[in-house]
């Protein structure tokens, strides 16, 4: 058994591009091995800028044998009365290859057949590959592709080798206008010219003598020791960056660290800019001191070594000096802003289309977080905070988007926010407000932090809300393939927000809020756009509570029922989830399935009203003082949010309903005893309701038959 190498060479791909390519290589061709029954050992890939490498150990050299039993014409046909073969029976033979003798007669659904074991050996493993890995090159995806020369194909970049080895042999092939074989390039500079490699075993560490090192998660680690000895000379230590080193890792083939220093008046800018200008347009590691503060130095990994080094550093300190120039200006000239300026320069930014100005979206956004403010104000645990928070809202809202206007966002589109709490402190503002500038943002990606402060809360939910409903206004919904504004994080931010804040205002009523605030033609299209949004709400709470681990048919009877405040949707989910284990929870499932089933057959009364002079059992009387009893203790621990007391409450009925439904019929021939008992059974099933549609759960007994009792 024989390993095989695969090597792509190209010129320098986008560093974004080689980890998401390396797994579709990997994934297409181990199927490709798969569905061509070519067994194998481990695989790996590996990845620079200037290769993608796939290598597969102890590769089969034939497929593996095909062994299927084939079954041919009735045995009546096959033989004659003396036993002997027919022509049918030889020309089935012949069909797939076997002798007669090896016919044998078997009894099978449909009668007696001629059936016999076909064996198709497999074909030679170099001979699949050559056709193999040519579909598997040109089918690698890329968020981007170029074409290159007079030809029609797509890549990343250019191609310029192809190495295919399987042990010491050449897979022939041909890709586009490429000739696989066993050469490689080393690396680009220090050893440009073509490397034979003879075995795939020698791979590695040949172009490791050609200044290639492919294995990334080596590169890494020489990145990451070097970098903090090179820091560590400098007095300091590298700022925690471990997004930018996996962005190094895939720039570079062989890793030289150099340190270089900046003058130190240029310490003036807020850390976030100067870290900004380091890593987005250079990525240079910036440096720390013990005491966490910047230091006027930072760390370069550069793809070559040179003899002198100090040369390489003094051009990136000539860079780097140009881009702190800039963004010292930029800042300085943005002090002598203010905010009502850039306000005011919103109304010239589209927000979208079909949308408005940016500055219509702030306002919309200020009178959506007043309005929050307003629905959290009945929290207890909130009071404290709430005598100026709605004007603190108000105040952030508006000059939560200014920054956009500010020339050092502008140039660094990453600072957007940020740079807006760094100029509100600056013009006095408080931290709060400050603060929430920034946080409105949060989550930024999935994952991210949520914001800490109350009024940066209130305007994150303002602000996503009246995106998402603005889209969805302007038709701009998410398909599977596409989510432009990105929405679905933004539904998610919400509910994340609301469940973190321990927020229960209306969700349907703040869609209908933001949606109040667009120009819709009629009432109509005002519903029809309300009710999308909650459901794309209701999808992204479906998403969460199944990421928690809550089983799907619990999370469907929850939501059907409602979902419209967040905190308690979760708190019922749980609480149910709960009550699923314990031994009761079947049979009062069914006992409630029950009561459904009756109520959904029968004609309602008008009025849910019981007159107790009407009972004529007395599992009646019992099961109505009953419901009373638990009812008040029901709705008292669920205003309070104890839904699981409140759960076994209602668990406390069972027996009283297995009772009545033992005692009475329900679909009495008096209308007044009939409707009287359904509307016990209607009180009943309304308290059930409020926790969630158990019809819904996977564990009901739904094969029942109910009795027209």
């Amino acid at each position: 058994m024989d390993n095989l190498l695969l090597e792509i060479g190209t010129e320098e791909i986008p560093a974004g591009y080689i980890k998401s390519a390396l797994n579709a290589l990997s994934s297409m061709l181990l199927k490709k091995l798969a569905d061509g029954r070519i067994e194998h050992g481990t695989a790996e890939t590996f990845g620079t800028p200037r290769r993608l490498v796939f290598e597969v150990k102890n590769v089969s050299d034939r497929q593996r044998p095909l062994t299927t039993e084939v079954t041919g014409p009735p045995a009546s046909i096959g033989f004659d009365e003396q036993g002997k073969p027919t022509i049918a029976a030889e020309k089935f033979a012949e069909k797939i290859g076997v002798s007669v003798k090896d016919i044998i007669i078997k009894e099978t659904k449909k009668g007696t057949y001629l059936c016999a074991t076909k064996i198709e050996s497999g074909l030679k493993t170099e001979l699949l590959l050559k056709s193999i890995l040519p579909d598997v090159i040109t089918a690698i995806p890329f968020p981007k592709t170029m074409r290159w020369a007079d030809l029609s194909v797509e890549f990343a970049r250019p191609v310029h080798t192809i190495l295919a080895l399987l042990g010491n042999k050449i897979i022939p092939f041909m890709v586009w206008n490429i000739k696989s074989s066993r050469y490689t390039l080393g690396h680009s500079f220090m050893q440009p010219g073509r490397i034979k490699i003879s075995n795939p075993d020698e791979y590695i560490k040949t172009l490791c003598s050609a200044y290639v090192l492919v294995d990334s998660r080596k590169r890494r680690e020489i990145i990451e020791s070097e970098t903090a000895k090179v820091a560590k000379s400098l007095n300091g230590s590298v700022l925690q960056d471990y997004e930018l080193v996996d962005i190094v890792t895939n720039l570079v083939e062989y890793p030289a660290v150099v340190a270089g220093k900046f003058d130190t008046k240029f310490l003036e800018l807020p850390d976030e800019v100067l870290i900004t200008a380091m890593r987005e347009h250079q990525k240079y590691f910036s440096v720390i001191n013990k005491k966490g503060k910047l230091m006027s130095c930072f760390i370069s990994v550069n793809n070559t070594r040179t003899k002198d080094m100090s040369l390489v550093a003094k051009g990136h300190e000539r860079v780097l000096r140009a881009r702190l120039e800039d963004a010292r200006f930029f800042y300085r000239s943005d002090l002598k802003s203010s905010f009502e300026e850039w306000i005011e320069k919103l109304k010239g930014v589209l927000f979208q289309a079909n949308l408005g100005s940016m500055y219509e979206k702030v306002i919309r956004v200020k009178k959506i977080a007043e309005y929050l403010v307003d629905g959290i104000s009945h929290h207890s645990d909130l009071n404290q905070h709430l005598p100026d928070l709605k004007e603190q809202v108000g105040k952030a809202a508006l000059m939560c988007k200014a920054d956009l206007m500010s020339q050092v966002v502008v140039e660094f589109p990453k600072l957007q926010g940020i740079m807006g709490r760094i100029y509100a402190l600056n013009a006095g503002e408080p931290d709060n407000i400050a603060s929430a500038i920034e946080e409105h943002y949060r989550p930024s990606y999935s994952g991210g932090p949520l914001p800490e402060t109350l009024t940066g809360s209130v305007l994150s939910i303002a602000d996503k809300i009246d995106s998402i409903c603005g889209c969805f206004v302007a038709g701009l919904i998410p398909t599977g393939a596409s989510d432009s504004y990105a929405l679905r994080r933004q539904g998610i931010g919400i509910i994340q927000i609301m469940l973190s804040k321990n927020f229960s205002f209306s969700l349907i009523e703040m869609i209908e809020k933001s949606m109040k605030l667009f120009s819709l033609k009629n009432d109509q299209e005002f519903k029809k756009n309300v009710d999308a949004v909650y459901f794309f709400l209701k999808s992204r709470i479906a998403r969460l509570l199944a990421e928690k681990g809550f089983s799907k048919d619990i999370i469907s009877a929850v939501i059907s029922v409602s979902a419209n405040h967040v905190p308690n949707i979760w708190n019922r989910t749980a609480a149910l989830e709960n009550l699923k284990t314990k031994p009761d929870f079947e049979p009062l499932s069914i006992a409630f399935k029950r009561v459904v089933n009756i109520i959904k057959k029968a004609e309602l009364p008008k009025s849910k009203d019981v007159d107790k002079n009407l009972f004529q059992d007395k599992c009646e009387a019992a099961l109505f003082e009953a419901y009373k009893k638990v009812k008040n203790k029901v709705f008292d621990d669920s205003d309070k949010g104890l839904f699981d007391q409140a759960l076994y409450d209602i668990a406390s009925l069972r027996n009283v309903v297995d009772n009545f439904f033992d005692g009475v019929l329900v679909m009495a021939e008096d209308k007044k005893i009939r409707e009287n008992r359904l509307s016990l059974l209607i009180n009943i099933a309304d308290m059930f309701g409020m926790f969630a549609d158990f019809s819904k759960i996977s564990t009901l007994t739904h094969s029942m038959s109910e009795p027209q009792k």
